[in-house]
């Protein structure tokens, strides 16, 4: 049975992608590139899973995203 998460991608200073799962606190990863991101967020999921248990996912929904500049 599948199950569906939001993750969060941002991108660091030195080009890193990192990924999290803000239903999962904790779980997170990173990569040179997004296909490895993808992989490693999947197994850092079901190693979070095994760990926890029997965690049901919550059912959130992505409205947006948003980058604002704020000028001092």
């Amino acid at each position: 049975m599948s199950r569906r998460f939001l993750v969060i991608i941002e991108q660091d200073e030195d080009g890193k992608y990192i990924a999290s799962v803000p239903s999962l606190p904790g779980c997170h990863t990173q990569a040179d590139n997004l296909t490895d991101l993808e992989k490693r967020i999947q197994e850092a999921i079901r190693l979070y899973l095994d760990e926890a248990g029997n965690i049901v996912p919550t059912t959130e929904k992505l409205i947006g995203i948003y980058q604002i500049e704020v000028l001092p």
